[in-house]
């Protein structure tokens, strides 16, 4: 799409908003405007950039409701999904992504908070979130794949920066590249009497039993570096983000935790 005008850009990107979104936060699909008349939706598409940012701002949140980044790539059949983020404005707000120095902890890849991880992990959120997201990874796989077909763009990249991207997108038919070997792997570890199920010993908060059966109970065990207590023939240097792909009009999704809750 780099060969686009800004504005042209723009319209095409407009499809990128999930729908559900313009009612149930009352923003005026024509104008991008909120209920009080300010612009909520914006957009930085210029012309010869490979990347397209669509995002929603309220208000009353520092953070954003929605972001989604999409860039093309040097195959013109395949679009790359650079980055997602969905924020629920009406649950708490965790700063896990300030570490006690104030510093960005880039998603806790950088550094962590503790304390405040800690407390995230306990009211329901994933590794990487300040607040809960709102489940709309699938209309969102819709809208792009309406976009995709704008263009013929047959196939959708992207990498999964934590376990349960990974399950997330498995369950809207995404396929791997690469990592499939890898989240096997874990899987099966985390089974009773797995090296991975036997490092759920308490020794952190983020390690307990019951995380074994869970996708968020295993990406915050992961995400905590339990990967790397374990031998490295098994998972060699930790976790590797999965590159994975979804066929457009042909959806095939490569399950590694079957029946994941």
């Amino acid at each position: 799409m780099s060969y686009l005008s800004g504005p042209e850009k723009e319209g095409i990107c407009r499809v990128l908003i999930a729908p559900s979104l313009y009612h149930r936060f009352r923003i005026n699909p024509l104008t991008f405007t909120d209920e009080d008349g300010k612009k909520a939706v914006h957009f930085s598409c210029p012309k010869g950039d490979r990347t397209c940012l669509c995002e929603i701002n309220l208000a009353y949140m520092e953070d954003p409701l929605y972001s989604i980044t999409l860039s093309d790539t040097d195959d013109y059949t395949q679009i790359n999904l650079d980055f997602m983020i969905v924020n629920d404005p009406g649950c708490a707000r965790f700063n896990t992504n300030r570490d006690t120095k104030g510093r960005d902890t880039l998603f806790g890849w950088a550094s962590r908070n503790l304390p405040e991880e800690e407390k995230a992990m306990e009211a329901g959120l994933f590794p990487g979130q300040v607040r809960k997201g709102l489940g709309i990874t699938p209309e969102v796989v819709q809208v792009l794949d309406f976009m995709c077909r704008i263009f013929d763009i047959k196939s959708i990249r992207l990498e999964a920066l934590f376990y349960h991207n990974a399950i997330a997108y498995e369950r809207c038919g995404f396929s791997y590249f690469s990592g499939y070997r890898l989240m096997k792997k874990i899987h099966d570890s985390f089974q009773p009497g797995g090296k991975l199920f036997e490092k759920l010993d308490n020794s952190t908060p983020f390690r307990k039993l019951e995380f074994a059966n869970t996708v968020r109970g295993r990406s915050w065990a992961i995400h905590d570096g339990i990967l790397l207590d374990v031998d490295a023939e098994l998972l060699e240097e930790g976790w590797d983000s999965p590159v994975m792909y979804r066929m457009v009009d042909a959806p095939r999704a490569m399950v590694t935790f079957a029946d994941s809750r």
